[in-house]
């Protein structure tokens, strides 16, 4: 009976132990290694290097932003509050996509240099563009955001200002705009729950449900 607890709780330690190296394997990549850039890198070749047509390339970036976004998705909710996050694994393979473009061009591979690849592992902040509606083309002006962990609230280190509202040619408001905030990595918890509260001058707020352990 002691030898089966003892199996009972060294299987339960073991559980565990798999449950949070699962769960952290899940947040965002903040501490990639060269041989893993690169390998990110190859990941955002790879399709590129298929897309032989406008339309394929813009097939390929949209599912470059479905991978990263959070908050409501475009194709069935035009005018939902949504977030790209740009993280570390996702400017890897952006210019992975962009090696594939100009090895197109130049006729031969190109490559990012490892100092430039050392860079993009440095960056302290995760940027997340921003995507809102409303009803004329200046809405989204002095608009503010921060992100919300149970009791924490955590501020950007600094926000862009938003873009001029565009003309939406979808249903609800009539205009969309754009905007960036960067949020140190080691402000937040990748795995809590999460919800970005958007600020607008008038007093307003909204909230949208940020699953940040699901991107990488």
């Amino acid at each position: 009976m002691r030898l089966m607890l003892i199996r009972v709780f060294i299987f339960s330690g073991v559980l565990v132990s798999w449950m949070v190296a699962v769960n952290v394997a899940q947040a965002i990549d903040v501490d990639l290694k060269m041989d893993e850039a690169k390998k990110a890198l190859a990941a955002g070749r790879a399709p590129m290097e298929g897309a032989n047509n406008p339309e394929d390339v813009k097939k390929v970036l949209q599912q470059a932003a479905v991978v990263t976004r959070v908050g409501a998705d475009p194709e069935k909710d035009p005018c939902g509050a949504n977030a790209v996050l740009r993280t570390k694994r996702y400017w890897l393979e952006s210019f992975g996509r962009q090696e594939s473009t100009e090895s197109k061009k130049q006729k031969h591979e190109v490559r990012m240099p490892d100092d430039k690849i050392q860079k993009i592992l440095d960056m302290p902040n995760l940027e997340m563009s921003i995507q809102l509606c409303g009803d004329d083309e200046y809405f989204a002006e002095g608009v503010q955001v921060a992100l919300q962990q149970g009791s924490k609230t955590i501020k950007p280190v600094d926000v862009s200002p938003a873009d001029k509202g565009r003309k939406n040619e979808g249903l609800g408001a009539a205009f969309r705009s754009r905007f960036t905030a960067r949020f140190a990595y080691d402000s937040f918890d990748p795995n809590a729950k999460t919800k970005i509260l958007i600020y607008y001058q008038d007093g307003k707020m909204i909230d949208f449900d940020a699953d940040l352990s699901k991107v990488k």
